[in-house]
């Protein structure tokens, strides 16, 4: 198997067996698949050339308007069909705006090439990726019967169970699975202004609600929802339907207005232009070191404009200006939990500081 990319720096640390990602379970098996020459990474277009099944994994997203954004994929077949050859499955994995699968095979064809398209969405958590491609069903598609069936015997070969749908029936599956989720921690998040506008700690009511109560024990907890994918799938839905998603439009409001609210929420007690603040955790969830559409740093935008001192750290971001976790804490009048890691779960924060824990990672509620 051969990994094709035009990243020079993650080239060399893969081809030194070092992830350049956090991933559960990835670097050793790395350095395995490498040793056993199963696995090689490369710089090279001509290894396309040479494979009869292509993956690609390329980012999708959407313009500064909020609709689809198709260059990327376009860009990238135009600059890469030399490399193409008939007889080759061409296997789409990335998120992509319905209707994408289908007009690919259009733009192969007219191109002369005779290849097989396929749209099989990946369906993992970050971080758990080698753990849960096995153990997850894998929803497969293809433009013709062939190129279905020979997505399904690929995947087949790596998952315990498929399942075969058209094109855009995985397409759209994938947009709401992610809506759907995004929706979910939105409901989250609006009881949690909700408790805490009543003067009420969320987590009493979560506790109280969710305690050996079947019918409440999926609701998540309050907290930043964002990343790379929930945000821009549910916008992407709502294109879909020619933007008619107003259940959508409603969790993005509540989602990305919940940095707004916790400031607005301070500024009520604090003058905040005479407060050292501190934000705790940078990446877009736990366990993570994906800073991608991160809130805590919409935070951090934000909170540039009030406070009288910042200061950001992570424990798996490194960046010019982020200081020590514990130093943060010692600085800082007020302690922003934007990301729970698990390793902030120890650090020592005195009863005197101001805590703002909308996860309630220390269990000393989660009020503002």
């Amino acid at each position: 198997m051969c990994a094709f990319d035009i990243a020079k720096d993650r080239f060399e640390s893969i081809k030194k067996g070092k992830m350049p990602f956090m991933e559960e379970d990835a670097e050793w098996k790395l350095q395995k698949a490498l040793k056993s020459g199963l696995f090689v990474p490369s710089l090279s277009p001509e290894d396309i050339t040479k494979s009869k099944n292509l993956i690609i994994i390329i980012g999708t997203g959407t313009d500064t308007h909020l609709n689809p954004e198709f260059d990327t994929t376009i860009n990238f077949i135009n600059h890469y069909v030399k490399y193409f050859r008939d007889g080759q499955l061409v296997i789409l994995r990335s998120t992509v705006y319905p209707g994408t699968t289908e007009m690919l095979h259009r733009m192969l064809l007219s191109k002369g090439k005779s290849i097989e398209v396929a749209f099989c969405p990946e369906r993992i958590v970050e971080g758990l990726a080698l753990k849960e491609l096995y153990e997850l069903p894998q929803i497969v598609s293809g433009t013709t019967a062939s190129a279905e069936k020979r997505a399904r015997e690929l995947f087949s070969s790596i998952a315990k169970e498929t399942i075969t749908v058209k094109p855009k029936e995985a397409e759209v599956a994938k947009l709401l699975t992610n809506a759907w989720r995004y929706i979910r921690f939105s409901v989250a998040n609006q009881f949690y202004m909700i408790c805490n506008d009543a003067g009420l700690d969320f987590y009493k009511v979560y506790d109280a609600l969710t305690h050996n109560y079947p019918r409440a024990k999926d609701m998540p907890k309050a907290g930043f929802a964002s990343g790379p994918c929930l945000f821009k799938d549910t916008v992407q839905l709502s294109a879909f339907n020619s933007h008619g998603f107003p259940l959508g439009n409603a969790a993005i409001l509540v989602n990305e207005g919940l940095p707004f609210y916790i400031i607005k929420k301070l500024k009520e007690k604090h003058d905040l232009s005479k407060k050292t603040v501190g934000i705790l955790g940078m990446a877009f969830k736990a366990g993570s070191d994906d800073k991608r559409d991160s809130l805590s740093y919409k935070l951090k935008t934000l909170l540039e404009f009030e406070t009288g001192n910042l200061y950001c750290t992570d424990i798996n971001i490194k960046e010019d200006g982020f200081i020590d976790a514990q130093e943060l804490i010692d600085k800082s009048d007020i302690v922003i939990v934007a990301t729970p890691h698990k390793e902030y779960a120890s650090l020592k924060i005195k009863d005197s500081k101001e805590v703002v824990d909308i996860w309630n990672l220390y269990g000393r509620g989660s009020r503002v």
